[in-house]
């Protein structure tokens, strides 16, 4: 795996927010899913995690937001935890499979993911974390490469051209989101790989 992305483990990533803006709107959800690679080289899900997030003090909710994802922030069934919590937990396995692969750090995919990646990197500068696992600005982004790939940006019709399944009810949540995405980026790496990309790049380095 150290191999394969100049020593950047891919880990998947989808939030749900109250708006656009990741320096004044509220994180609600996030997902994470790590990748590993078999003996074939590979990419496999490896392991996910989510967390429902308690609007941080002074956050701003969108009412457009929340009547599109149906996530009512306030509802105690939602077992929302602080936002502070809720990014260590989820860094910390992401921290535990970058040193078990032997990689340098972590690199963000996500379905649109300077979106993602902007919400994960102002809610760790608001809870004062210092060790981000993630590259500071780049990412993997799976509507570029599904783009690429089949022709097509949204999720749900990447998906169906890539033969995953997708289920319209389920999106919009941050876990079914991360999923999929994560489904998504695996088939079209290891569809490369079986086009003979990954070893044509690898041969021109030897």
């Amino acid at each position: 795996m150290s191999n394969r992305f100049r020593g950047y483990l891919p880990v998947v990533i989808d939030v749900e927010t109250a708006g656009f803006n990741s320096q004044t709107d509220a994180l609600l959800e996030i997902a994470a899913v790590t990748l590993t690679m078999d003996d074939d080289g590979n990419m496999l899900i490896d392991e996910s995690y989510e967390y429902n997030v308690e609007p941080f003090e002074g956050a701003n909710l969108e009412q457009a937001a929340l009547d599109f994802t149906g996530i009512d922030p306030f509802n105690p069934l939602r077992g929302a935890i602080a936002e502070a919590e809720a990014m260590e937990k989820i860094f910390k396995p992401i921290r535990k499979a970058v040193k078990s692969h032997s990689c340098k750090r972590a690199i963000l995919v996500g379905h649109n993911a300077s979106f993602d990646h902007g919400f994960v990197t102002a809610a760790a500068e608001r809870c004062d974390i210092k060790r981000n696992p993630f590259h500071p600005f780049s990412t993997f982004d799976t509507a570029t490469l599904a783009g690429l790939a089949f022709g097509h940006t949204v999720l749900a019709k990447s998906c169906e051209l890539a033969d995953i399944d997708f289920d319209g009810k389920q999106a919009h949540s941050a876990l079914y989101d991360t999923m999929k995405t994560a489904e998504l980026f695996c088939t079209i790496v290891n569809r490369w790989k079986d086009l003979g990309g990954w070893q044509m790049a690898e041969s021109r380095f030897e």
